[in-house]
């Protein structure tokens, strides 16, 4: 067995070694979230302060002024992670129970790196109209909702309705979350390869949510649409492609306003000579040819988001010419993982407490992730932090919140550095309960 072939197999037992792990603890654990009490209980009695009698006091002054139900329970720090499991990861309509391990790692996520208590919600239903009433009901107990594995295009009429009615923020992370992390990763990728964010040429693998949404808020942050060859499964976006129209509003908008060439065909012919292609389709590790990205341009940059498997594996991309790729896995460099953005998002929204998320806010915390990396010293395999980089949660949450707060969409008015050590005093809690919890055995150890 060559070298060459013993390194390749290594790679691929490393990268299905999550999967087999996963199937060991999550029995074992039985579920990786669990609701405990934050204010002390010294005796039975203190319960006649948390509950009857004296919780009625805080129920008046709520009563009489709603709003103070932000300084009285959980609300101000509470998510709800909403999923009608049509869509999740790779997986597709799988239904909301199968969903459920995906939301509560959600939840995790939301706690260990953004300090944010979040609540799975799995609906047993389809129905949009359905979803967005269900999201309108329970508003009243959560600061925020987080969207989630909803499938397209209904996942585009329910955050644009939900963002139009809902008296919280509303965020759909398959869509928002992954174009923040993909411009922010672009924006390093193209600054070590020595080319223009408003210069470059971009194949865009996938006209699903999160391609839909990359492409807007890449158009936000400057990049013009002409640039983008978009392709969906049956190929190039174009003027051509009427069938869309009635159906498919978003991605008629794209068919007009993209493909400033009018390139025709598929993948192939959309990757042909462009600078970078970001890819958020169906899992690989067949979806992109080694042979589309040996036709692009010199210092290609690949964006292999699908998850669990990326489109194309990235030894594959690296031997094909390709001199930066990034992928969705945390066990691969360069994650443009949705973790390192919505945990940080959301603690900023919270904490000026913002009636939404703005797509400016979406870009402010992508050039705070960008700025964090070139801070640590920019390679090429390096253009976004690592989850376990901690500092980026904090300093995008603050450069989010600021951003609300020029918007005139915060509630809260707070200082750079008041937002800072807020951010960073409540995410560093968050960590040091999960570490003493480990270190009293109240979270036992993996099994051997």
């Amino acid at each position: 067995m060559s070298a060459e072939k013993k390194n390749v197999d290594e790679l691929l037992k490393k990268a299905y070694e999550p999967s087999r792990l996963a199937m060991k603890y999550h029995p074992y654990y039985g579920g990786k979230i669990e609701v405990v009490p934050k204010a002390p209980i010294h005796s039975f009695d203190d319960f006649a302060i948390w509950y009857t009698p004296g919780v009625a006091e805080p129920c008046r002054a709520i009563n009489k002024d709603v709003e103070e139900v932000y300084n009285h329970t959980c609300k101000w720090n509470t998510v709800a992670v909403v999923t009608d499991g049509t869509r999740v990861l790779g997986l597709g309509d799988i239904g909301p129970e199968a969903s459920l391990p995906v939301m509560e790692g959600k939840c995790m996520l939301f706690k260990y790196l953004g300090g944010v208590d979040a609540v799975p919600i799995c609906l047993d239903t389809k129905d949009p109209d359905k979803i967005i009433e269900t999201v309108k009901l329970i508003q009243p107990a959560f600061g925020g909702i987080n969207l989630e594995d909803i499938s397209h295009p209904k996942c585009f009429r329910i955050l644009d309705t939900l963002r139009e009615e809902a008296r919280i923020p509303v965020w759909h992370d398959d869509q928002q979350g992954t174009a923040t992390i993909v411009v922010a990763g672009l924006i390093n990728a193209l600054k070590l390869v020595g080319k223009k964010l408003d210069e470059a040429t971009f194949a865009m693998l996938g006209a699903g949510a999160a391609g839909i949404a990359i492409s807007r808020v890449m158009n936000a942050a400057g990049i013009p649409y002409k640039n983008m060859f978009m392709c969906d499964s049956k190929g190039l976006l174009h003027p051509g492609r009427e069938e869309l129209q009635e159906k498919y509003p978003q991605k008629w908008f794209m068919a007009q306003n993209s493909n400033g060439e009018g390139r025709e065909g598929g993948s192939a012919e959309a990757m042909k000579g462009a600078d970078v292609v970001v890819a958020a389709s169906k899992p690989g590790p067949d979806t992109i040819k080694k042979e589309w990205i040996s036709s692009m341009a010199d210092d290609s940059i690949v964006f292999a988001t699908a998850n669990p498997i990326p489109e194309i594996w990235p030894w594959d991309a690296k031997e094909a010419g390709a001199r930066i790729v990034a992928t969705g896995r945390s066990d691969f460099p360069n994650q443009v993982n949705n973790s390192v953005g919505f945990p940080g998002i959301f603690r900023g929204t919270l904490d000026v407490r913002a009636k939404t998320i703005t797509d400016e806010m979406c870009i402010a915390a992508a050039y705070e992730i960008a700025q964090t990396a070139e801070d640590n010293g920019l390679r090429d395999d390096y253009i976004v932090p690592d989850m376990d980089e901690w500092e980026v949660f904090p300093r995008e949450a603050t450069a989010v919140g600021m951003k609300a707060i020029e918007q005139g969409i915060a509630l809260k008015k707070m200082s750079r550095d008041e937002l800072y050590e807020t951010a960073e005093a409540i995410i560093k809690r968050a960590r040091q309960q999960t570490a003493l919890a480990m270190k009293k055995g109240c979270i036992r150890p993996f099994p051997k």
